[in-house]
């Protein structure tokens, strides 16, 4: 094997059919990373699973950073143009006066005390993000280890803290995906899916946008290369180096 291809490993014969396609090609260019624009052309050809709405395209980007320092830790948001293919359901804390404002936006759960005591009593989480006002952040904090758990808790660093109610809920609607570097250094970012909504242009400019976003969310305190690597797949794909 030559060394520019993708290390091999265990899988379905889909996997391991896909993983021959991109090992051909990377040997054929002699390379190990592609451009964005490669990496999405190939992924897009590849033999999909057979989902409802097609696979979705990951973003994945190995940090340079100390993940248990609190100065070194990556939190930000990007809004995709062509938004993930996702419908998101997000629940919306607010005062009782902005309960219509928050429905009328978008919101498919809105509340304030007692959707704070209901998920109190259950310990669910039954939305995908969730949105405040800032009053009403500090009672959260009888959940707030729940929605942190779920990776759901509101922060005025994502845009999900505001008075802003009817522009927090149709930004995010209309593709603002948040992300923050998981306990080892990486952060993982969904970008689209493979299916007719989505062009290869389409993909590329939400990729491109993601990779803006996370070089503008560099911390302070880290003064070295921040980006190791990325790299683009598939749902049960492999994965591709890009540039």
């Amino acid at each position: 094997m030559s060394n520019n291809q993708v290390v091999s490993k265990k899988g379905s014969k889909k996997y391991l059919s896909n993983l021959k396609k991109i090992n051909k090609l990377l040997s054929e260019k002699k390379t190990k990373v592609l451009s964005v624009e490669e990496a999405v052309e190939l992924l897009m050809s590849l033999d999909q699973p057979n989902y409802k709405d097609g696979p979705t395209l990951e973003f994945h980007a190995k940090l340079n950073i100390n993940p248990t320092k609190s100065d070194q830790l990556v939190r930000g948001s990007v809004s995709l143009p062509h938004g993930t293919g996702k419908k998101v359901k997000i629940a919306a804390f607010v005062n009782p006066e902005n309960f219509e404002i928050a429905k009328k936006a978008g919101a498919e759960i809105v509340g304030c005390d007692d959707l704070i005591e209901q998920i109190k009593n259950s310990g669910k989480v039954d939305f995908d993000i969730a949105i405040a006002e800032p009053d009403v952040m500090k009672k959260l904090a009888v959940i707030a280890r729940i929605l942190g758990v779920a990776k759901v808790m509101p922060n005025p660093r994502t845009g999900t803290v505001g008075t802003n109610i009817e522009e927090m809920i149709q930004t995010i609607k209309a593709g603002r995906v948040d992300f923050k570097n998981d306990k080892t250094g990486n952060v993982h970012i969904v970008c689209g899916k493979i299916n007719s909504n989505f062009d290869k242009t389409k993909l590329v400019e939400n990729v491109k946008a993601a990779i803006d976003a996370l070089e503008k969310a560099k911390p302070e305190a880290v003064k070295k290369k921040y980006i190791i690597s990325m790299h683009l797949a598939t749902t049960l794909s492999p994965s591709i180096q890009i540039v």
